[in-house]
């Protein structure tokens, strides 16, 4: 049975779909020698190439749906590499063979909190676009005067250069003086939508914080920096939630701790370290 290329180049952790889409409409993926062309289907047993090296091309059967979650700290690019040499969410993910991690959407420099990436870009992509209406939930803190009218006007809809954009949700979670938190719920992930709602109303967003993604919240106890690969119970939840088959195999074993002290001390010592290596002068 045929698939069309991007889907499978997806399945095969070579980016989400849609990035994949982008990359053959720029003649970047070759099929048995052809330049290949978007709505291009193929068996599996083409000769593929990207960008002129072959791509190992994993039936839907052998391949192990893997999810990770990554507490972002501010200051780090969702990028694979920065040219100013800044560091990036994937500095620090585990190595994964034949095949690697796709971020699910992204947060700006100055966000930080959850981020998930997996292996699987179908799944990425699903999660990411908003015709699943997907929930992400973020805790902000703003600057500024807030009265009723300004929230109320948040949750009916705010035109924005892109189009309106409202917040299903908004929590008010106390404050001081012209400090406010709030718990902010959206369906989709457009680029910096949470800040720009909130700056339509001439107030100034200081904190921002994404603390869940669909029903799974951040684990507490995860320091900033670190990262945890999910169970299948929590895998095949964001597949049901997307539409896709469920899977039957996992590299977590089952009766394994999500975290703990010990596992949470241990994390952040592999993170200081990290950082450390970083900050180290190089040597010439």
């Amino acid at each position: 049975m045929s698939e069309k290329l991007q889907k499978v180049l997806a399945r095969a952790g070579k980016g989400s779909r849609r990035e994949m889409e982008a990359m053959i409409s720029a003649g970047r993926v070759s099929v048995d020698g052809k330049v290949a062309y978007l709505g291009d289907r193929v068996e599996g047993t083409e000769q593929i190439r990207l960008d002129g090296h072959a791509v190992k091309i994993l039936d839907a059967t052998e391949h192990v749906c893997r999810v990770l979650v990554y507490n972002k700290p501010e200051g780090e690019m969702c990028t694979r590499k920065d040219p100013e040499g800044r560091p990036t969410v994937f500095d620090r993910l585990p190595k994964i063979i034949g095949s690697r991690w796709v971020a699910v959407g992204r947060l700006d420099i100055n966000t930080s909190g959850m981020l998930i990436f997996t292996n699987d870009g179908e799944l990425a992509n699903r999660l990411m676009h908003p015709s699943h209406e997907v929930e992400r939930e973020y805790a902000v803190r703003v600057f500024g005067e807030i009265d009723e009218a300004m929230l109320q006007r948040l949750r009916h809809g705010v035109q924005l250069e892109d189009g309106m954009a409202k917040f299903k949700k908004i929590t008010y979670k106390g404050g001081e003086g012209r400090n406010h938190w709030f718990h902010v719920v959206l369906t989709e992930g457009r680029n910096r939508e949470v800040r720009r709602l909130w700056e339509s109303q001439d107030v100034q967003v200081s904190r921002l914080i994404r603390v869940r993604y669909g029903d799974l919240a951040m684990e507490r106890r995860l320091p900033l920096g670190g990262w945890l690969e999910l169970g299948l119970k929590d895998v095949n939840y964001y597949r049901k939630l997307v539409q896709l088959p469920v899977e039957t195999q996992s590299k977590v074993k089952v009766d394994e701790k999500r975290i703990d002290n010990t596992k949470s001390r241990k994390i952040r010592r592999n993170v200081k370290k990290h950082q450390q290596r970083r900050q180290a002068p190089k040597k010439r």
